[in-house]
């Protein structure tokens, strides 16, 4: 499947592609490499930790069980497979590793389009984002790495946040339609976040799609009872009321 990356438009498609999301594997003009298995969690950990990391720490983390020279050894078989493999991404010296310059990352694009997202920033090419893969919040599916935990909620938190801020500027642009998609989509992603459940009602209303909003607050508020034993927030369930459309 195409990449979260590719969905949103590289300025650069001639350069490597490092994907996390469904992955790890690279793109080269147009082509996926499958990266050795040796060797996916090295990279990983180095894109995931801004590009540049001590030596010792990547070693003692990826392979923390028996002695620092056995981490060493296998951190060099490990940079010796991906060289192997043709995908020489990560340069070295007796440090530090560090991604290769221009090196591109589908996770960074992605958290820089949150960003603009956030600051009011988007450009209409910023947008295709609501039509993106569907394993673009799934950042290396499988993978329970506490370090890869860590990052993959805070990655998928800043794409939830960024999908809210870009469906309330495209209401405020008077078109609910698209507000719903992004909103939909942030639902999709966690059905139980009710800033993006609100999201979706306020454009259903919008529209003027009084049944298509009680329809999605009933749906919700039956989750929340079933998932969490609670009731929806009172500002979600104003929002109906102002609308005179909860005779619920």
């Amino acid at each position: 499947m195409a990449s979260f990356a590719l969905l949103v438009g590289d300025e650069a498609p001639e350069r490597d592609m490092l994907c996390l999301v469904g992955g790890p594997y690279v793109v080269r003009r147009g082509r996926r490499f499958n990266v050795p298995e040796g060797s996916k969690r090295l990279l990983a950990y180095v894109a995931l930790h801004g590009g540049r990391v001590d030596r010792s720490r990547v070693a003692g983390t990826l392979w923390p069980y028996g002695s620092d020279n056995r981490a060493a050894g296998n951190l060099r078989s490990a940079l010796w497979r991906l060289k192997g493999a043709g995908i020489e991404m990560i340069e070295a010296d007796k440090v530090v590793l560090f991604l290769k310059p221009g090196t591109v990352t589908d996770v960074h694009q992605l958290c820089d389009w949150a960003a603009r997202a956030i600051e009011g920033r988007v450009t209409d090419a910023d947008l295709r984002i609501l039509h993106w893969d569907p394993e673009a919040a799934d950042i290396l599916p499988g993978w329970y790495d506490d370090w890869v935990i860590c990052e993959r909620e805070r990655i998928r938190q800043r794409l939830l946040h960024g999908l809210e801020a870009v469906g309330h500027q495209l209401l405020r642009q008077h078109r609910p339609a698209d507000a719903i998609e992004a909103a939909m989509e942030a639902v999709r992603i966690e059905p139980l976040r009710e800033s993006s459940q609100q999201l979706l009602i306020e454009a259903h209303l919008a529209e003027r799609n009084y049944g298509e909003a009680r329809r999605t607050f009933r749906t919700y508020e039956k989750l929340l009872q079933q998932e969490l034993g609670i009731e929806p927030g009172p500002q979600l369930c104003s929002l109906l009321s102002s609308a005179s459309v909860t005779s619920l």
